[in-house]
């Protein structure tokens, strides 16, 4: 960012050519994405939770009211 910090791009000849496998591992550790999010148990009791009282909510006024 180079605009907005005032400093200098890094030189491109002083990266690598090529990837390791080393660097692949750590980038899909990184980006694991929406669907690990989805598997962590305390969200998923809260959407459990939400989407019962939203089903509650609708059969009540559909049925009750």
């Amino acid at each position: 960012m180079a605009h907005t910090t005032r400093e200098q791009a890094p030189d491109s000849a002083n990266r690598p050519l090529t990837a390791t496998p080393q660097d692949h591992a750590s980038a899909a550790q990184e980006s694991r994405g929406c669907l690990f999010a989805l598997s962590q148990p305390p969200l998923m009791l809260f959407l459990t939770v939400i989407g019962a009282l939203l089903l509650i909510a609708g059969l009540h006024d559909q049925f009750l009211l």
